[in-house]
């Protein structure tokens, strides 16, 4: 044997060594993963459910899936990334469940004026076991899986000029949620309802193209609106709920042990949150008046006949969807449960 095949043989010997060696490490590049969460919100309870999440995973899962955090419409306005999550260009979106109701018209159910009393009642029904099994796997023959459901702020009314009596919102161009539960109370009380992206907001109020828009008081004062529109009329019309919607495609590509930590993930970040996006309500209405905003209330008697209007107004739309309906009625199930202990 010749010192050259010798040394052929060693060659290959040691290359083969060196290969099985790299095959495990392989693998995991193989299953490192990138998932971008977008929102069009930031500095509110969304981009901190976000930023809880990210540290969640990082604990399971370490660096196999990266979390990369897209607030403040980096990834588009809200149309664009809700279409994203759908297609798969963008893995995950946070946002209130009334900007994906072209998605689906069942998440309208969450909308329901006066369904939600308060922030704990949200609490108790996105956390109830069986109701959120079902929540998170609701939309699926969507395309979309909810990995996280959290209270976000009540719907208040900003305006450019006060508003203090029904009388107020006649004729009022006012920017809501593309939700028919949104756009059909508004009309109900006489303004006309015109839903636009977040990004869109301010040049429009700037240029009275719109005098208001609905919104919770965590937005009007983490983007500045009172530089621009100073009046807010406490109309709680619904308590927000926001979900985070994962494309399901993208989910079923990672292995057991990612799709269990996305889920406990979550969860997790969702217990973590819910006293901070609590008190965050009021640390918002602090810095809107800190900031020369000021903060309006109907009389108590009008703040019933609008609360029975918008009821009235929600009941027309729903009672008219059975799916809508269906999921309402679970939700419904469960606070009267609650509201009777």
């Amino acid at each position: 044997m010749t010192v050259q095949s010798n040394r052929f043989k060693l060659t290959r010997r040691t290359l083969g060594i060196s290969l099985a060696l790299m095959l495990p490490f392989a693998g995991f590049a193989q299953a490192q993963s990138t998932m971008k969460l977008a929102s069009a919100t930031i500095n509110d309870v969304q981009h901190e459910w976000q930023k809880e999440f990210q540290k969640e995973m990082e604990a399971r899962v370490g660096d196999a899936v990266t979390v990369e955090i897209y607030p403040a419409s980096q990834l588009g306005a809200i149309p664009r990334m809700a279409e994203g999550v759908l297609l798969g260009t963008i893995e995950a979106f946070t946002t209130p469940t009334s900007f994906v109701t072209n998605v689906d018209p069942r998440f309208q159910a969450f909308d329901v004026p006066g369904m939600f009393m308060d922030a704990d009642e949200v609490d108790a029904v996105i956390h109830n076991a069986k109701f959120r099994d079902y929540m998170e796997t609701l939309f699926l023959n969507k395309g979309v899986r909810i990995i996280g459901a959290i209270f976000n702020s009540p719907t208040q009314m900003l305006s450019r000029e006060p508003v203090t009596t029904l009388e107020g919102f006649n004729g009022l161009k006012v920017r809501t949620f593309a939700s028919p539960l949104q756009m059909e109370p508004m009309k109900a009380v006489g303004s006309n309802p015109t839903p636009l992206a977040l990004s869109e907001v301010t040049p429009q109020l700037q240029a009275g193209g719109i005098d208001g828009m609905l919104a919770g008081m965590p937005i009007l004062s983490a983007f500045k609106f009172y530089d621009t529109a100073k009046h807010v009329t406490e109309i709680d019309m619904n308590q927000i709920v926001s979900v985070t919607l994962v494309n399901e495609a993208w989910f079923q590509s990672q292995s057991a042990e990612v799709q269990t930590a996305i889920i406990e993930a979550g969860r997790a970040a969702e217990m973590t949150v819910f006293p901070w996006g609590v008190a965050n309500v009021e640390r918002a209405k602090n810095v809107w008046l800190e900031n020369g905003g000021e903060i309006h209330t109907l009389s108590d008697e009008q703040q019933a006949e609008i609360q029975a209007v918008f009821a009235e107004a929600a009941e027309s739309i729903v009672s008219s969807e059975p799916e809508v309906a269906e999921v309402r009625d679970r939700i419904m199930s469960i606070l009267e449960k609650k509201r009777a202990e």
